[in-house]
């Protein structure tokens, strides 16, 4: 998938479920790896908000699992990434899911939000899309490249240009680009001129706007845009940035809320992202 299925997650973390019983050898032997896992004393029922896809239907995949902890999920999607921050907020939601460290950071510094991340789940490489040109050495002098409104993602997605020698940009490591960081662009490439909320990047793609879309990879799949076929460029695997399970500090050390972490890190979950995403999705945590 043009330099996107190269892209893999590394490490595993498996969830042990362990029946009550009597003192056999392979029961203690269970109870021992059952120690380590968050548990709820009564069930409980947490509403959480999410993007469509993948994050509502990977939670719709963890909800069975979570039910056998005792925990109901109740699932609100959203399909903006402001909504669910305010939700958090106001108390609407218990939990969120849907945005990386870099959002969260600049929405923290924006609105004094009292958030912490509980974990992280998986990863989603901004992609750069073109219907015309199969790489970004082909885009032409002046071409004009279509991003999101969210300083967060400029910051991910003007890396992908300097990595293939295109622009230059000043800035310090550890920070997050922006176009007034562009030191070099000798093709004098038109970074930003439309700029438009993350969502409707798919409907600019398909609708022939720009030269090159870059587009969040869950817009771009809850859009229908073809990832094999249009993606030209992603993210490297060294810069990725985690979606996360992210709450308001004060309720940080809720059990539930560590066990919805353990199962949305397990091996079935893991499993589910691989084979139903085909590695447009990349499981972390």
């Amino acid at each position: 998938m043009k330099k996107f299925l190269s892209i893999i997650g590394a490490a595993t973390l498996s969830l042990s479920l362990v029946a009550c019983g009597g003192t056999s050898e392979e029961d203690t032997q269970g109870a021992e790896e059952a120690e380590g896992e968050a548990s709820v004393d009564e069930p409980v029922t947490i509403k959480i908000g999410a993007s469509a896809v993948p994050h509502t239907e990977v939670l719709e995949f963890a909800a069975p699992l979570l039910e056998e902890r005792g925990i109901t999920l109740e699932i609100e999607t959203f399909t903006d990434y402001i909504l669910p921050n305010t939700a958090l907020r106001d108390g609407d939601i218990d939990v969120n899911y849907f945005q990386t460290p870099g959002y969260l950071a600049q929405q923290i510094e924006e609105y004094d939000y009292d958030f912490v991340s509980l974990g992280e789940v998986h990863a989603e490489p901004i992609g750069i899309y073109s219907k015309e040109y199969s790489s970004l050495e082909e885009l032409p002098e002046g071409a004009e490249i279509i991003f999101s409104d969210s300083i967060s993602d400029h910051g991910r997605i003007l890396p992908i240009f300097e990595r293939a020698g295109l622009i230059e940009l000043d800035v310090e490591e550890g920070e997050l680009a922006t176009i007034d960081d562009i030191s070099s662009n000798p093709k004098n490439l038109v970074f930003g001129s439309q700029q438009v909320e993350a969502r409707f990047l798919a409907p600019s793609f398909e609708n022939g706007e720009g030269d090159a879309v870059a587009i969040n990879t869950n817009y771009a799949l809850e859009g229908g845009v073809d990832i094999e076929q249009y993606g030209i460029a992603f993210e490297s695997e060294d810069v990725l940035q985690p979606n996360l399970i992210v709450v308001r500090a004060e309720d940080q050390d809720r059990p539930e809320f560590q066990v919805l972490v353990e199962v949305l890190q397990s091996e079935e979950v893991r499993q589910f992202i691989e084979e139903q995403y085909n590695g447009a999705v990349i499981p972390m945590g």
